[in-house]
């Protein structure tokens, strides 16, 4: 192909590639992975949908929920108009929207060079006129501010819930060798990650297919030891059969943020059995009062999904209850959108209709609103250790262990009162994305917190 040849001919040549990454955090793992084996490549790498100095892009696609995969086509459009006029001369599109469609998208979208699945990096290096390299397994071109990272420890599912479309896509669950693991995370440590993020589409299904039994708590201990790591947060761990040593490994080790991305989705145990979720409500319960009373102030972030077929008016009352008895730290719910292949699609009926689905949402994010105000206002008066994230005009904006980036809840700290306070304290005269302050916080909105650092 004469696509091929145009890249080998100027390949030491070194060339602008655009990586554009859209969906979760495990998409942004997998272009990090990407990108560092361009950099080493000779590439020079952007990571900005607006950037307009590169001749090639690469697309990592979302294709989980509908408004994911619209985003994912409308942005493969753009490119792809771009590609038309001449802006950007190749175009690679990669990720989950690729895998579950690539013959539809190779007819629709034909102005796409190649599209590659979910596993295919190896290819997409070659097809832009590069070597692989698995020297470099594990390395990572951070696309994150420097401070956190995100560690990917596993890849795809075996629970098969009824409205999930991941097995499909990503395949069964497969673990990432803990050495590998721990060697990944050092490096990360090296080069000035404090905040390790450990995410898989279940953390706590992790080992068991390579050493026979789960051992996520191990792993979390492991990386506890790591220099340089000063915290870690633990992403997306299913509730069904949940690890006690999980527990053990929050409880004990001071590094592990006192924080867990739990999803329940629901509560009802007819909705439960139907989203084939593996737990019952009386488990539901038992399990939070078991992490409360194990791991004093942890902060819980859940996921719920309204209008999954069946759902009647009762079922939707447990939902709210749960919500006032649990009260969720954090909480974000999703009405239910058909995704075909999935065991909801085949064998059930889409019979709530979609207004009531957003209502039913709406609902719920309407008493999270006041929980979530009622939570921040208990921790008025409190000193919170706090990480700098950002400074934006005259606030620096920084999190506590209890709130994960980009979802979670923020503290703002005027600048000039956190600039006199490290003078005072430290002598130290620059303040920097990263740094650790201890913050008093004085005042609570829904979501953000307003602090000024301790004396």
């Amino acid at each position: 192909m004469c696509r091929q040849s145009s890249f080998g001919s100027s390949r030491m040549k070194k060339k602008i590639i655009n990586v554009v990454t859209l969906g979760c955090s495990k998409n942004i793992v997998d272009s990090e992975h990407l990108m560092a084996q361009l950099r080493r490549n000779n590439f020079e790498i952007k990571f900005d949908s607006n950037t307009t100095d590169a001749k090639i892009v690469v697309v990592n696609t979302c294709g989980f929920i509908g408004d994911a995969k619209e985003e994912s086509v409308n942005t493969i459009l753009g490119f792809a108009n771009a590609k038309s006029t001449g802006e950007i001369d190749h175009l690679f599109v990669m990720g989950c929207l690729a895998e579950r469609y690539k013959k539809e998208l190779e007819q629709e979208i034909p102005e796409v060079d190649r599209y590659f699945g979910v596993n295919n990096l190896a290819d997409i290096v070659e097809a832009v006129g590069g070597r692989y390299r698995d020297e470099l397994t594990g390395e990572r071109h951070l696309t994150t501010p420097h401070h956190y990272a995100y560690l990917k420890i596993s890849e795809g599912c075996n629970w098969g819930c009824g409205y999930c479309a991941i097995p499909l896509i990503r395949g069964r669950h497969v673990s990432v060798p803990m050495e590998q693991l721990v060697a990944e995370a050092e490096g990360l440590a090296h080069s000035g990650v404090k905040e390790l993020i450990v995410i898989a589409q279940d953390t706590t299904y992790y080992g068991l297919d390579l050493y026979g039994e789960r051992r996520l708590g191990d792993l979390l201990r492991r990386l506890c030891h790591i220099d340089g790591i000063e915290w870690l947060r633990l992403h997306y761990a299913y509730p069904a059969q949940f690890p006690d040593d999980v527990i053990g490994a929050m409880r004990d080790e001071p590094k592990i943020c006192k924080y867990l991305d739990i999803p329940f989705q629901h509560i009802s145990d007819s909705q439960l059995k139907s989203m084939r979720r593996g737990l019952d409500k009386a488990e539901t319960y038992a399990l939070v009062e078991k992490m409360r009373r194990e791991v004093p102030g942890i902060a819980l972030r859940t996921t719920l999904l309204t209008g999954y077929p069946g759902e009647s008016e009762q079922d939707f009352e447990e939902l709210l209850q749960f919500v006032r008895d649990i009260r969720f730290e954090r909480l974000g719910v999703f009405p239910y959108s058909e995704e075909e292949g999935t065991y909801s699609a085949t064998k059930l009926q889409d019979d709530v209709p979609e207004e009531v689905k957003q209502q039913r949402a709406d609902r719920i994010m309407e008493l999270q609103n006041e929980i979530s105000r009622e939570n921040n206002l208990r921790r008025v008066g409190r000193t919170e250790r706090v990480i700098l994230d950002r400074r934006e005009g005259d606030y620096w904006i920084g999190r506590t262990q209890y709130d994960s980036p980009e979802v979670d809840t923020e503290i703002l700290i005027s600048a000039s009162e956190t600039g006199k306070s490290v003078r005072e304290n430290t002598g130290d005269r620059t303040l920097s994305a990263g740094q650790f302050l201890d913050v008093r916080i004085t005042r609570a909105d829904d979501y953000d917190l307003y602090g000024i650092p301790k004396p």
